[in-house]
């Protein structure tokens, strides 16, 4: 719910675009730490990391309902995305420890649904919510829900196996992550494709609203749009990804959004282009992204946790760069409107293009 209503939160709280884009970017910042937070997984087991992080969370958004400042939001939002860096990986590597390769597209396709979903059906809850109740009014409900994750994780999820004591030490884990050409490559494609996203990410809402005038129920509506986009990234990686190979999924992806971004400037002069171009954007980048997470979790079968760890904090490094980014190209007189930030977005997909030759492992 962060960028479509970014406006509408600094308003609530007496600030400006710049200043709270630098709440995102310092939330975004935190991945870097990623690999740190997700040792859990590999330490005490992949279904405690996932309620680690989901308590995390949802110790993160009672902090805004509990204390609602600009301050509290600054901190929730960091605090949010450890809990997210400690659940995601967990996630991940429980899978990757029980699904074949060769299925694995697939099935990380389908846990990717529940972020479409949430857009879909959260966010235009969430615009209504704001419209009637004010800025302040999502974040009780948001916190309900994380509560009612972690109580149906709890009692639902088997218990995965006991990390074995002959595992490797995160120190060794993560030297094995870096000292890797391949590894390394993959992950600075990670970043740079992310903060070609983030470029786009953080100012569309701020764009759409000034340039067609939007309300905030009008906003909720474009989220959902995009929120369908991602679906059906994430139905063609299901679709698609295993047959035709992870490199191959990834460089069309990569591709394709570069001919979504162009039309961006082009198209957006009219509310129906923007929605269009906007759709295109997310329906490429979510199948660039999801079909990177299978890539990304053979790559170092033996230290899997900690390598998927790192490529979230890759994705939030790259997140970081386009957040501090995205402003400035968005506000300079130069080049108006979301031209510049498109520029930006396409510059960074083809250096993540170039990045991806270097990635080898011989499934993809």
């Amino acid at each position: 719910m962060i960028y479509p209503f970014l406006s509408f939160f600094a308003k609530g709280m007496g600030v400006d675009l710049r200043t709270i884009s630098y709440a995102v970017t310092t939330r975004s910042l935190m991945g870097i730490f990623g690999p740190l937070f997700a040792s859990v997984a590999d330490s005490r087991g992949r279904k405690a990391g996932m309620l680690i992080g989901i308590i995390t969370f949802t110790a993160a958004i009672c902090l805004v309902v509990f204390w609602p400042t600009f301050i509290a939001y600054f901190i929730a939002l960091s605090l949010a995305m450890i809990g997210y860096l400690i659940f995601v990986p967990s996630l991940q590597a429980y899978l990757g420890d029980q699904v074949p390769y060769e299925k694995r597209g697939r099935i990380l396709g389908i846990t990717e649904f529940a972020w479409s979903l949430s857009a879909i059906i959260g966010v235009p809850l969430v615009g209504l919510i704001i419209a009637r109740r004010g800025w302040l009014a999502p974040f009780p409900l948001i916190a309900l829900l994380g509560a009612l994750a972690f109580i149906a994780l709890a009692w639902m999820l088997p218990k995965d196996p006991t990390p074995q004591a002959g595992n490797l030490g995160f120190w060794s884990n993560l030297s094995k992550v870096f000292t890797y050409p391949p590894a390394i490559a993959a992950l600075v494609m990670a970043a740079l494709f992310t903060a070609a996203n983030e470029t786009i990410s953080l100012v569309y809402g701020v764009w759409v609203e000034q340039a067609f005038a939007l309300s905030i129920a009008s906003l909720g509506a474009t989220a959902l749009a995009i929120g369908i986009s991602e679906l059906g990234g994430e139905a063609l990686v299901t679709l698609f990804t295993d047959k035709i190979g992870k490199r191959k999924a990834l460089a069309i992806g990569i591709i394709g959004n570069c001919l979504a971004t162009l039309t961006l400037p082009i198209f957006g002069r009219w509310l129906a282009g923007a929605l269009v171009g906007l759709f295109l954007f997310y329906l490429t980048f979510e199948f660039t992204m999801v079909s990177e997470i299978p890539l990304m979790s053979e790559i170092l079968p033996s230290a899997r946790a900690t390598m998927l760890a790192s490529n979230i904090a890759l994705i939030a490094l790259g997140r970081s760069i386009g957040d501090l980014l995205a402003p400035s190209l968005f506000t300079q007189s130069i080049i108006p409107g979301i031209a510049a930030n498109a520029i930006a977005a396409i510059l960074f997909n083809l250096l993540a293009l170039i990045a991806l030759t270097r990635v080898k492992i011989p499934h993809s």
